[in-house]
């Protein structure tokens, strides 16, 4: 009985350590990304006045072929329908080739800085539209593409 209690305790205490100022939202790419996918990410903002980070989570594998990566960002508030584009490249390896980014295995997590401190314009349905601009019809060794929206800290 005091074995269960305490597993409910340590349960409870993590719970109520949860972060609520980040969100994150990942899409898996089976380890290929076709050009012609756009990858989306639709969130709702509900403290605008707060600023955010906009941060990239891509996770790779050694059947990447190259150092770096390319991305098209369409960038959407869905209430005012204003659009802005941005064309992105970050660095996944270093020169020796040794991949960036964090994990076990074959599989590294690199996190990007997109926006920072962003202030949005406002409440409401945001979509963030991530296209790769990478020279293969189909990209392989990216397992997933994701967005983390955090709160900035002052």
């Amino acid at each position: 009985m005091h074995k269960i209690m305490g597993v409910f305790f340590v349960l409870l205490i993590l719970a109520s350590c949860n972060n609520n100022s980040e969100q994150v939202f990942m899409n898996n790419l089976n380890g290929k990304w076709d050009k012609k996918a756009e990858q989306k990410f639709d969130f709702n903002i509900k403290d605008a006045k707060n600023p955010k980070n906009i941060i990239f989570v891509v996770r790779n594998n050694n059947d990447y072929p190259y150092s770096n990566i390319r991305l098209i960002v369409n960038f959407l508030d869905k209430k005012t329908k204003s659009k802005s584009t941005d064309t992105l490249n970050y660095i996944l390896a270093k020169p020796s080739g040794e991949w960036l980014g964090k994990g076990f295995g074959d599989t590294k997590e690199i996190l990007f800085q997109y926006k920072l401190n962003y202030k949005f314009p406002g409440n409401g349905d945001y979509s963030i539209g991530i296209v790769q601009a990478m020279r293969n019809d189909n990209l392989p060794g990216i397992e997933d593409i994701g967005v983390k929206l955090e709160t900035a800290q002052p």
